[in-house]
């Protein structure tokens, strides 16, 4: 850990800073600073209410955008960068899901209504770190701990119970606080008032940490995992995904950890249809016999995304490498015809044009899809020409 974080020298933060001289740092661009961790985005807290922040930057010369102003949120753009600048705040009333806040001048009272205690520090433009629930100390010692009551701040949003498993992947060093545990057994319900974008926004943020396998079998534990996957899981096979090296990607992990239905699963979450058809493929490709030719191969690759027949190897048992070396190093065959291709050669517009390509396409696939262009004209002259007629040439 380091007293002074390097991202404090940032010119942009020293403007925006300067503009709001009451202001700090908030949530995880300390966390991630004391950690010694990369840090991705910095938000800002302030006293100011909205408007004033408004007024502020527009004074310094700084354009703002008031993308949360209800609850007192304003993104300041800096040399091409948004800084978002939150008003301190109270929670007044919460219902699992949604929260009306009031605002406040209290640092502390902010503090207390975030979610983690290693989240809830704050830190001044000179390196100084307010530390109100002890979050530097539950940092060292790898501690994911609610502030205050657990029950309470997970009642004010189910999504706490995710969040949880989320840093729990990513900062945890040993066990899981007794308290936290205790509380979200008994609110594993509440997880059904979420929405499902949610649901699988934090997955998949879990599921991207290095190792999230202690997270993900804590879920399992407590009934976490069988509320948000109702399809099936077994996290020994995540285990034994992320134990051969594979790499981090969230949707080839959920490939190895889902049991049931992979589309079920992608239409009850709403995943992208990148995301749903990526998922199935992983589940759905066929694998090739270690043994077989690159010709074998050469056809795979022709009618299967090559980076999905790769990715499938992993969830093999063994995971089949060689395999997997092999078809990186073929290049991905094209059927070198289209129906333009078919016309030029003096078939009529009409279902035979596809029928056609189609009979060349299946004997260019025979062949382990080496014919050429040429070669494929020369076949589709062959099929096309009648009995007792004049042959067609071929264009070359």
């Amino acid at each position: 850990m380091t007293d002074v974080p390097a991202f404090l020298a940032d010119p942009g933060l020293h403007a925006i800073l300067d503009a709001l001289p009451a202001a700090r740092i908030v949530g995880g661009a300390v966390r991630d600073a004391l950690a010694g961790r990369p840090i991705a985005d910095v938000d800002i807290a302030t006293p100011d209410p909205p408007a004033s922040v408004q007024a502020a930057l527009a004074s310094a010369g700084i354009r703002s955008v008031p993308t949360g102003i209800a609850h007192g949120t304003v993104t300041a753009i800096r040399d091409g960068r948004g800084f978002e600048i939150t008003t301190l705040r109270r929670d007044v009333e919460t219902d699992g899901r949604h929260a009306v806040v009031a605002f406040t001048d209290d640092w502390r009272e902010d503090a207390a209504r975030r979610d983690f205690t290693i989240n809830a520090m704050s830190m001044t433009r000179d390196g100084t770190v307010f530390d109100y629930f002890d979050g530097l100390t539950d940092l060292r010692a790898g501690l994911v701990r609610f502030v205050g009551d657990p029950a309470t701040r997970i009642a004010e949003d189910y999504l706490r119970i995710l969040r949880f498993f989320r840093f729990f992947a990513r900062y945890a060093a040993g066990p899981p606080d007794p308290g936290s545990v205790t509380a979200i057994r008994q609110a594993v319900p509440g997880l059904a008032a979420l929405s499902v974008e949610r649901v699988w926004s934090e997955l998949t943020r879990i599921l991207s940490a290095p190792d999230p396998c202690p997270a993900i079998r804590l879920m399992d534990e407590l009934g976490v995992l069988a509320v948000i996957m109702p399809e099936g899981a077994d996290p020994g096979r995540l285990d034994c995904l992320i134990a051969a090296g594979a790499p981090v990607d969230p949707v080839l992990r959920v490939a190895a950890l889902l049991t049931g239905d992979p589309l079920a699963f992608a239409t009850r979450l709403r995943l992208s249809a990148a995301d749903r058809d990526r998922l199935a493929a992983l589940r759905q490709a066929p694998v090739p016999d270690p043994g077989v030719d690159d010709a074998a191969l050469r056809r795979l690759l022709a009618d299967h995304d090559k980076t999905v027949l790769i990715d499938r190897m992993w969830l093999e048992k063994p995971v089949r490498r060689r395999l997997q070396s092999r078809l990186a190093a073929l290049p991905v065959p094209v059927f070198p015809l289209e129906g333009r291709d078919v016309l030029a050669l003096g078939v009529q517009p009409g279902p035979l044009v596809g029928s056609l390509l189609r009979q060349v396409r299946a004997w260019w696939l025979q062949g382990g899809c080496r014919a050429d262009a040429a070669s494929c004209r020369s076949e589709i002259a062959r099929l096309a020409q009648p009995a007792n007629t004049p042959e067609i040439s071929p264009k070359r």
